[in-house]
């Protein structure tokens, strides 16, 4: 079974992060949050849930101090400007993402979360894009693009809440190939351009 894990911090815009999620478990893939700390905070969230950028309280699966050495066939990293900070900056989730994409992985990045394969030196020179708030980071390392996703090989980039079902359906095309994408799709009610 095709596995995906999601991560999650203090600040990730909660569309980004629900809607990958979700349209990955609708797709068959077995889906799992993990929660970053930011540095020098407690593993876990102290109040048992992640505050995400809006304010929605969200319960992630499990802590990056647990996950020990599952593979994924897929690391999403969702945006929000305060939880990109902390997943873009964290050592660990850098590295994860450096092995996945490495290794043919899916690296899947939306919005402020463009800025994870930065920090981990993945897909540079070739297409990326974002929200626009950190375009500026990414266009000199990138051929940024302004569209609503860009997938690059392994490496799938979009712009932001608005893209969020794209995003989700490109990733669910490159793990599990049209015709998933197509039944997820159609009872989600979404335009046929999406």
């Amino acid at each position: 079974m095709t596995q995906a894990l999601v991560f999650l911090t203090e600040g990730t815009e909660e569309m980004e992060f629900s809607i990958a999620y979700d349209v990955l478990v609708r797709a068959g893939i077995k889906v799992q949050s993990v929660y970053v700390p930011a540095e020098g905070q407690p593993n876990s969230p102290e109040a048992g849930y992640a505050t995400a950028a809006r304010g929605v309280k969200i319960v992630p699966d499990t802590t990056l101090a647990q996950l020990g050495d599952a593979s994924y066939d897929a690391l999403v990293v969702p945006g929000g400007a305060g939880g990109a900070n902390v997943l873009s900056k964290d050592k660990t989730v850098l590295k994860m993402l450096k092995d996945a994409y490495d290794a043919k992985k899916v690296v899947g990045a939306i919005c402020a979360g463009s800025l994870a394969p930065l920090n981990a030196g993945i897909g540079l020179k070739g297409p990326i894009t974002s929200h626009p708030s950190v375009k500026e980071q990414l266009q000199d390392a990138y051929e940024y693009q302004e569209k609503a996703v860009v997938v690059a090989d392994n490496l799938i980039t979009s712009r932001g809440p608005g893209t969020s079902f794209m995003f989700a359906l490109a990733l669910v095309e490159k793990l599990e190939g049209a015709e998933v994408r197509a039944k997820v799709a159609a009872p989600m009610m979404l335009e046929e351009h999406l």
